[in-house]
This record gives structure tokens, sequence and C-alpha cells, in this order.
């Protein structure tokens, strides 16, 4: 197990890319199974769950070809489907969340899908039912094997389309969905669907394979269901979790820094919630360019009430975000009330923070009451171990502001989601090492 030793106080200076977007990336390489013809992707982050996908979908019987460092082209002409009920892929499946999108395709393309029970973040629980439901809609058979964990759909005669409403408008669940729904018969209607970037660029590619996606954007999304698919070229955008990262450390850090190509039109919120607690931000054609502040005070409500900043379904604020906003707030002016409704347990790493003097009270688990310091009183180095991909950024920004070397443990969390981290954040100026 690897972990960071982090001189904190330092200023940072400098141009920082953001990496393609992981969410993304998850969906996108899930749909070249979708067709026997070659798909090539571009920038494909070089993280650890994403290539845990790719190892998959080799194993799988996949053709994959890396044409440059984030750029790979894929053909699915010849798989092997026995592998999908071989014990390897029941570890190999279990141990990455997104690989639950291989199935909408599969299930399209040939008649049968199977997952083991996904692993990913310790967020709470994170249903699958909106998945199953929409291929049982579909005209799928659902079986479940409760001894091992193992989940499966099948069909004989094919996928009919039909009209659904999503019980919950989860962004994986309408990737996989559409997925299906792509190669079924008839006419499928999906409301209720989630409409984030990610969802978006799934249907742009897909649709540039030949499918018939309408209402792209917006939550109500008609599939007319065609009979093949053909290949692609595709690129990924930029991670917009990433870039709202980025916009956190400079802030924590109060440091001058540049973020190239953040394709500003499918950040949403994000520019906006930084900007409620006061960090200055520049649009310069497509880049953020943030100047290096002594101080950011958070904005109240027009009433003088506290703010609130809470996630939501796209076009609201993404709750990927929360707990780098959590952190940012620790040493603004002013007090602010996060609430995280999408998932549980999110919250729980406040305790570190706290460690580090902080000013943090946990009111329940969904909801974290932050009194920010004004950088009248630094946050202290210390010792921690991160929970999850998101909460171990947060607290790596923590420790970039901090007084003293603070060490991080389990850091493959960060590596799940942030690509070359402590090599890009050297380049600006940042004092991390990785330790074995």
């Amino acid at each position: 197990m690897a972990s960071f030793k982090i001189e904190g106080g330092h200023k940072l200076q400098g141009t920082i890319t953001p990496q393609g977007a992981k969410n993304e990336a998850l969906q996108v390489i899930c749909a070249v199974l979708l067709t026997p013809e070659k798909v090539i992707i571009n920038n494909i982050p070089d993280i650890i769950d994403v290539n845990k996908l790719i190892f998959i979908l080799g194993e799988l019987g996949v053709k994959i070809e890396k044409l440059a460092p984030n750029s790979y082209s894929f053909q699915a002409d010849e798989l092997n489907l026995a592998y999908l009920e071989s014990a390897e892929f029941k570890r190999d499946g279990s141990s990455l969340r997104g690989s639950i999108m291989i199935v909408g395709p599969l299930l399209a393309r040939f008649g049968k899908g199977y997952i083991p029970r996904p692993g990913g973040d310790k967020i709470g629980r994170r249903r699958l039912d909106t998945h199953f439901e929409g291929f049982i809609n579909l005209g799928a058979t659902f079986r479940y094997n409760k001894e091992e964990y193992f989940y499966g759909v099948e069909t004989d005669t094919g996928l009919q389309g039909t009209e659904m409403l999503l019980d919950e408008a989860s962004v994986t669940g309408t990737a996989n969905i559409i997925m299906a729904a792509v190669l079924a018969k008839g006419t499928t209607t999906i409301y209720n669907a989630a409409c984030e970037p990610y969802i978006q660029q799934l249907s742009k590619m897909l649709n540039s394979m030949g499918a018939k996606i309408s209402g792209v954007g917006s939550n109500l999304l008609t599939i007319e269901g065609v009979t093949a698919l053909g290949g692609c070229e595709h690129r990924i955008l930029p991670d917009m979790i990433e870039i709202g990262s980025w916009i956190g450390m400079a802030a924590m850090t109060r440091s001058e820094l540049t973020i190239k190509n953040v394709s500003w039109k499918d950040l949403g919120q994000i520019p906006n919630v930084f900007g409620k607690l006061g960090i200055q931000l520049e649009k310069r054609e497509d880049d953020i360019y943030i100047p290096a502040q002594e101080s950011y005070e958070i904005q109240n409500y027009i009433d003088g009430s506290v703010l609130t900043v809470a996630d939501a379904p796209w076009p609201g604020f993404t709750p990927d975000l929360l707990s780098i906003v959590l952190v940012v707030a620790t040493q603004a002016k002013g007090t602010v009330l996060i609430h995280q409704k999408m998932f549980e347990s999110r919250l729980f790493f406040v305790d570190k923070l706290i460690d580090m003097g902080a000013k943090v009270i946990l009111c329940d688990p969904h909801r974290a009451t932050v009194i920010g310091h004004d950088f009248q009183s630094q946050l202290k180095a210390t010792k921690m171990t991160s929970p999850d991909i998101r909460a171990g950024i947060s607290l790596l920004i923590a420790a970039l502001s901090a007084k003293g070397t603070s060490i991080i443990h389990n850091i493959e969390q960060i590596d799940r989601g942030y690509e070359n981290i402590e090599g890009r954040l050297r380049a600006i100026g940042a004092k991390i090492e990785r330790i074995d």
C-alpha cells in the first residue's frame, strides 16, 4: 500500500490540463461491445478504474490496441462469452463498479449479460435496481445467484422497445439502458433519464455509430432501435471533477493557476458554486484563470441566512465535488451548510479535517456545517487514510494548505480517479512524494 508525503504551506503556480473524464470513459468504453467494427476513443484517462475496465474487455476477447498515451482502438468482433461465467470474471468484475455497464451492450447484442456484485467506493447503498428494472422492461429475464452474488439478464427472443419511467435518474443506469435499447426492436422512451454531459457524450457517440437517440441533453430520451451499429472515433470530455479539484486547490493554497481546455459549456453549476464561496474565476477562451487570493468570502443568501450547497441530478451540482467544496470552505470567511443528498457516508471523512483544526460540525450523515477560518488559523499536518476517491483528493488539498508534513495512506483510492497526480502537482510547485 502506497502513501503520499506532503509538505504543506507552499504556493502553487502554473498551468494544468485536466485528464479525460473518468465517468464518461467507463461508459463509452463499454459501448464498444455493441459493434464488431473498430472503435477509436481518444483522451482516455490513465487511471486504475479505467485500466481495470480495459483489462476486463481484453479478457472478454476485445482486440485492444494502444495508439498513443491516451488513445485506444477497440474491436469486439470475436468475443469469448464463456469468460462471463468464469471465476476470473467474478474476481475481476467485482472490484470495479463501472463493470456493470457491460451488461446492457452484451444483452442487446448477444441476448445475455452477467455481472458479479460490483465494488467501488464505500459511500452508502448504491442500488442496481434501476439497471435491472430497465432490462426487464425491455423484455429480459433476470436471475440472481445469492450464494455467489452473481446477477444475470437473458433474452431468447431479443429486446423489445417500450416506455419506462426510471425510479431514479441514475447516470450508470441510464447509460446501461440506452446501450441495451439502441439494438431493441421498436421504440424505447425513457422518462427521468439522467442527462449529465457523460450521458450526452455517450448518446452522441452511439448516434455517430448509427443509433437513433433523440432528446439528448434532456431527461426524456426516445430511442428507435436499429439492427446493427458501426465503428466510430470519439473524444472524451475533460473531467469536470478534476477541474473542480484544481479550483479548490488553487483557493486553499492561495495560488495562481490556469486550467486549460475545460469545456466551459459542460461545467454546469461548478463555476457558479465556487463563485458563491468567494473564489474568483476568469473565463479566458476555453480556460479557467484563477488569480492568487489572500481571502475568499462566502456569500450569504439575500435575507442574510447561511448559504447551503447541496448536490442534485444534472443540471444541479455534482455530488462528486461536495467534499472539495467542504474542504475549501474550512478556510473561507463565513459559514456554509453542505448537504449531501444523493449518497450516504460521503461526509464521514470530516473527522480528519477536524483533527487538522477545521471547524466542522457533522449534523447527520448527510449534512455538515463549516465555519471558515479565513486563513487566520492554518490547518495542521497529520497522518490520515483516504476512504474513497473524492474524500482522498479533499484530504490532499487540505494537506497542501496545512502547516507541516502530512501523510495520506491508501492512496490507491486517489489513483482510481486521478492520473499521475503527484507528477502533475510537482510540476506546479507542490512538495509531494509517493512512498511505498
